[in-house]
């Protein structure tokens, strides 16, 4: 198989530079005619080798819109669509689910063997090169510093050892996170108890994703982490917010969690309230949304400081705190996926960013885009199971990326981040609350009062800083 290193040198040999999705795309491919044809019929001008100069390759949308409001439409998550969990037979549902819809992703793009293949008739595949798709039940890094997965399918199981030697896979290895489901192409061990890895591949975005665009004006505006009842929420930032809303052309306001702070959400928290009454905080709240235009179509979801479950996918917000609420808002799950003038938006609060952090090598707070992006390549809003996000395990799982979305908007770090990848709009939206004495202890520095403007037509987004 042709390793990055490779790709990249052939290509600086053409006098030609490449992105980094092109290089993917070749590897999978393993085709190394792709280089010369490629590069062939780039104009000599266009400095770098884009994913669209790839002959054949053609953009594709993901999925065709249905619109049953020309507005809004709740595609997934709407109020009181999530379920409890009634035992152990539903985690079975859960992860089988999560692996038919993520192992059928990648087989679009590859061929594959069951586990149990390999595991029964080791001779048959001792010296052959092939490929295994598996949910990561196990992953650790050895004495030797190599790093060794457990994955399995419904067949089997297999350990795979990813050789610190190989730079192209053993980087991604490090990233590998408990429960995401990936493939593997490499070669068995002599014994038949070893899967050596050359490369690993995830269900990811495809290369040739294109986001849908509204035919008609529409913008949408993101926040998140409004917090209010605490001490450092900044209503002069929400004051000044408020008044530039009255004179916008803001169709609609998207509102992705911790809507208050919350009662008894951490040891102490009473000390830092305002309003300790958690009916006041949310009766507060109604009063600052019914002061916003009334042609706004706001949309509010929960998030881990809201007077809800924590497990994930969490419920709407229940009626007795949302008495006041004006008519122009719409209560959803989280996540929940949106249709805004045939504009797909994936609305997550983002707790899982907390896990991914602390799994992921050079992950920090401070780029949450990172963040975004690693779970667009898993395709998954949350891939550990029983870590710091609670996640309530159903017949099927929410916490799936499917359909693509064109906009992936989570908050939940306070602080502000914008990606885009592989045509998928990536925000962070930050905070109305200042630095608490928390992110103090942690050196946390949030992004406060600012708003992200997203114009439906052209997918380009604005910040405002109303700080």
């Amino acid at each position: 198989m042709l390793a990055n290193a490779e790709i990249v040198r052939r290509f600086l040999e053409l006098k030609r530079q490449v992105h980094p999705d092109v290089v993917s795309y070749i590897r999978e491919q393993n085709d190394p005619t792709l280089i010369d044809r490629t590069a062939a019929g780039v104009p000599a001008g266009i400095p770098v080798i884009l994913p669209e100069h790839i002959p054949g390759l053609k953009k594709v949308r993901d999925g065709t819109r249905f619109l049953v409001d020309p507005e809004l439409e709740v595609i997934m998550g709407s109020a009181g669509t999530t379920g409890s969990v009634s035992g152990h037979e539903d985690a079975v549902h859960y992860f089988r689910n999560r692996y038919n819809c993520l192992s059928s992703m990648i087989r679009s793009r590859m061929t594959t063997m069951p586990i149990e293949a390999l595991v029964k008739s080791p001779h048959r595949y001792r010296d052959e090169e092939c490929s295994i798709i598996g949910m990561v039940a196990d992953v650790r890094t050895t004495a030797k510093g190599h790093r060794l997965v457990e994955v399995e399918d419904p067949t089997g199981a297999i350990r795979v050892l990813f050789n610190k030697g190989k730079d192209d896979s053993f980087a991604e290895a490090e990233r590998i996170l408990p429960d995401e489901v990936l493939a593997v192409k490499g070669k068995l061990s002599s014994d038949g108890g070893l899967f050596f890895a050359e490369n690993l591949f995830r269900p990811d975005v495809p290369i040739n994703n294109a986001p849908f665009k509204s035919d008609r004006p529409g913008k949408a505006v993101l926040i998140s982490d409004v917090h209010v009842g605490s001490d450092t929420f900044l209503e002069d930032g929400w004051n000044r917010f408020a008044d530039w809303l009255q004179d916008s052309d803001a169709s609609y306001l998207l509102i992705a969690g911790d809507l208050v702070d919350g009662i008894g959400i951490y040891p102490g928290q009473e000390n830092e309230l305002t309003i300790k009454n958690i009916y006041e905080q949310y009766d507060i709240f109604a009063g600052m949304l019914r002061d916003l235009p009334s042609r706004i179509r706001i949309v509010a979801a929960p998030g881990n400081h809201d007077v809800v479950r924590m497990a994930e996918p969490q419920p709407a917000i229940p009626p007795e705190f949302t008495a006041k609420f004006p008519e122009n808002c719409t209560l959803v799950e989280n996540p929940c996926l949106l249709n805004l003038q045939g504009v797909r938006v994936l609305m997550y609060h983002g707790r899982s960013i907390d896990d991914m952090i602390g799994l992921i090598p050079g992950a920090s707070y401070e780029r949450p885009g990172e963040i975004m992006d690693e779970m667009l390549k898993r395709r998954l809003l949350a891939a550990p199971y029983g870590m710091r996000t609670p996640i309530a395990a159903m017949k099927t799982d929410r916490l799936v990326i499917d359909p693509l979305p064109e906009i992936l908007l989570t908050g939940h770090v306070h602080i502000c981040g914008i990606t885009r990848y592989r045509g998928v709009l990536g925000v962070n939206a930050g905070t109305w609350q200042a630095q608490t004495a928390f992110q103090k202890q942690m050196n946390i520095h949030p992004t406060p009062a600012r708003a992200f403007v997203v114009d439906l037509q052209t997918l380009q987004p604005e910040v405002i800083d109303f700080s």
